[in-house]
């Protein structure tokens, strides 16, 4: 069994939080999500998922890819599951949505999976040995990445027509307009529908309410601008990213990572 946790700053593009293999996998019970894009791959044995309301099983080979905050739960249905995992960030982790194509799940076949498999036993073997290359380490977390981008099975859930006359939109104008200070509110109002209904959607398909996914999303950019331009004010980033209160936006910041902007930006 070969299991390794981040245990230093994040400052790297792209980097693992965790990444093992051989793990003999327990019961997991996430309703809120994982808030990290998470995939999880059997070995050998075989597991059920249930996620937004469907179960799959994943046999061996067979993986899932799952978005930050989408709400599932997996268990073994044989005497032993044995799996390999990696959870994704990054200093520009919120890139990542885009660069899968906002795919909330994407499943992986035998043929993929053996592949991703291997190419994770052989990134863990490399925690083995200090000091950490970090700058090849997040080489590798983009090229794990990229894999799920090309040649995939993915999950049709974003073809909902729900999905995309609601949801879709509304996360295109975040990407695009989320400086300018929009709300929940004008989001709904460009879709044609109330906030508490876009809200419900979002909880569907991202496992997380509209107010949640924006404010990420925004903190995440807030994050890029922090370690891109150290000499940056806070307060100048707190309005590049939507925040008119920089108050508010400090609390929200520490809130969701733990840390104050300048806090984190000290400890990257």
């Amino acid at each position: 069994m070969s299991i390794h946790f981040r245990n230093t700053p994040v400052s790297e593009p792209f980097i693992f939080d965790s990444i093992g293999s051989n793990y003999n996998q327990m019961k997991m019970v996430r309703p809120k999500g994982y808030p990290l894009y998470h995939y999880i791959q059997t070995e050998s044995g075989t597991g059920e998922f249930e996620i937004q309301g469907k179960r799959y099983l994943l046999n061996p080979g067979e993986g899932i890819l799952m978005a930050p905050y989408t709400r599932h739960s997996y268990w073994s249905i044989t005497p032993e599951w044995n799996t390999c995992f990696a959870t994704f960030t990054g200093t520009i982790e919120s890139s990542i949505p885009k660069l899968l194509g906002n795919r909330q799940l994407i499943f992986i076949e035998k043929e993929q999976g053996i592949r991703i498999g291997a190419m994770i036993s052989d990134i863990a073997k490399k925690y083995e040995t200090m000091p950490l290359d970090t700058k090849t380490l997040s080489i590798d977390c983009y090229r794990l990445l990229m894999h799920f981008v090309d040649g995939v099975y993915t999950s049709e859930l974003t073809e909902d027509p729900l999905y995309q006359r609601y949801v879709a939109p509304v996360i295109k104008e975040i990407e695009t307009n989320f400086a300018a200070g929009i709300t929940v509110q004008e989001l709904s109002r460009r879709v044609y529908i109330s906030p508490q209904y876009l809200s419900r959607l979002f909880g569907r398909f991202l496992g997380c309410s509209s107010y949640e996914y924006l404010t990420s999303y925004r903190i995440n950019k807030a994050k890029e601008f922090l370690l891109t331009y150290p000499r940056m004010e806070v307060q100048e980033i707190a309005h590049r990213v939507g925040f008119p209160d920089s108050s508010h936006f400090i609390a929200m910041f520490k809130k969701i990572t733990g840390m104050t902007p300048l806090e984190f930006r000290r400890m990257n």
